[in-house]
């Protein structure tokens, strides 16, 4: 059964065991796929209403968006254990020969690279996912504006948290060129983001609390 498919009971049962999966990638994962889904609720919440009538076709076209990005997240639950679990395998190769060193020096480093390729595409996913609120926030029912402030407070949990699992497996590479290209995209992401993010949760708090 894919982690996705699983209760809500079963999953985080299974994430507070020693088992190596499912981890932060997978638990961000879920995290951003929840806070889209609040955000079209936003959307959920517009559609429909006259008041709303000069904008129902833009909330329209965020939930199509939101829908994928929702699919897209709750695969990426899964793609992060499938690229895991042979890096944890990896760590306990023999090392005792200079061949084995070898070896196990070039499988971990192809393992650390195709590691940090999914908590990646989990960040990108969940920068759309804060670019989504955004518009939500501004266009959407103000009776469901809180769900739009949890929504981007989700989003940029998630994204924080994918970025952990990018730069704890690029601190391990050898190819630094390599390792330090993808910490300074995980870097521009996590400062532009979290930022709007921010600017997205103060807006609704200043809505809520006026």
């Amino acid at each position: 059964m894919a982690f996705y498919d699983k209760s809500c009971k079963e999953f985080v049962t299974e994430l507070a065991s020693k088992a190596p999966v499912p981890g932060g990638g997978g638990a961000s994962a879920l995290v951003g796929a929840v806070g889209t889904a609040l955000g079209n609720m936003v959307g959920s919440l517009t559609v429909g209403k006259k008041k709303y009538a000069d904008v129902e076709e833009d909330i329209k076209a965020l939930m199509v968006k939101g829908d994928a990005l929702i699919a897209e997240l709750l695969k990426l639950i899964d793609r992060d254990a499938e690229v895991f679990e042979p890096l944890s395998k990896a760590y306990g190769l023999p090392k005792d020969t200079e061949e084995q060193k070898a070896e196990k020096d070039r499988i971990m480093e192809a393992c650390l690279r195709e590691a940090c390729s999914v908590p990646m595409e989990i960040m990108e996913k969940c920068c759309e996912a804060i670019d989504l609120i955004a518009e939500y926030a501004k266009k959407g029912s103000a009776l469901a504006i809180s769900d739009a402030g949890v929504g981007v407070a989700f989003s940029k949990a998630a994204l924080m948290g994918a970025s952990l699992n990018v730069f704890i497996n690029t601190n391990s590479m050898q190819d630094r060129q390599y390792a330090d290209k993808l910490n300074s995209r995980a870097d521009e992401l996590l400062s532009k983001y979290t930022a709007l993010a921010d600017e997205v949760y103060d807006s609704v708090y200043k809505r809520l609390k006026k």
